[in-house]
C-alpha cells in the first residue's frame, strides 16, 4: 500500500516542482495607438499606413517596401498631438466614382472615418503624418 502511495505522488510532485521552477511566461504589453492612418489609391496605387502609438514610435509601411519603426522626436511629437486635438473625425464620405481618388482614412480616440476630399482639421495632421513617412521610411 505504501509503495502504491509513492508511485501515485511522484507525478504529481514532479509536476508541481517543474511548475513552480519554469520561468513565467512574458505577456508583451499591448501598445496604445494615438493615431492610425492610411493614405491609398490613386493610379500609382499608394498604400502607406502610419500608426503612431502613445509612446511616440510609429510604424510605417508602404506597399513597395519594409515595415519600419521609428521613434519620433520630442518636437515632431509634441505638434502631432497639438494639431490632433484640434482634429474632428466626422462622417466617411462615399467613394466618388472613378479611379483616381485618394482615400484617407483617420482613426483617432475611437473614432474612424474616410475621406476622398480632407477637411480643415485633417489637413495639419495628415501633412504631419506625410512628413512622418517621408522622413523614416526608406527601403532598403
Amino acid at each position: 500500500m505504501r509503495r502504491i502511495w509513492k508511485v501515485m505522488l511522484l507525478p504529481v510532485l514532479v509536476l508541481a516542482v517543474s511548475a513552480a521552477a519554469a520561468p513565467a511566461m512574458a505577456v508583451p504589453a499591448q501598445k496604445k495607438v494615438l493615431v492610425d492612418f492610411r493614405k491609398e489609391g490613386g493610379f500609382a496605387g499608394l498604400q502607406d499606413h502610419v500608426i503612431v502609438y502613445g509612446n511616440g514610435c510609429v510604424r510605417l509601411d508602404r506597399r513597395t517596401g519594409p515595415t519600419i519603426d521609428k521613434c519620433l522626436t520630442a518636437k515632431e511629437e509634441r505638434r502631432l498631438r497639438a494639431d490632433l486635438k484640434d482634429l474632428r473625425i466626422g462622417r466617411s464620405e462615399t467613394r466618388p466614382p472613378g479611379a483616381d481618388f485618394i482615400a484617407y482614412r483617420l482613426a483617432y480616440m475611437g473614432r474612424h472615418a474616410t475621406r476622398y476630399t480632407l477637411p480643415a482639421s485633417w489637413r495639419p495632421v495628415v501633412r504631419h503624418l506625410d512628413k512622418i513617412m517621408e522622413k523614416y521610411w526608406a527601403p532598403d
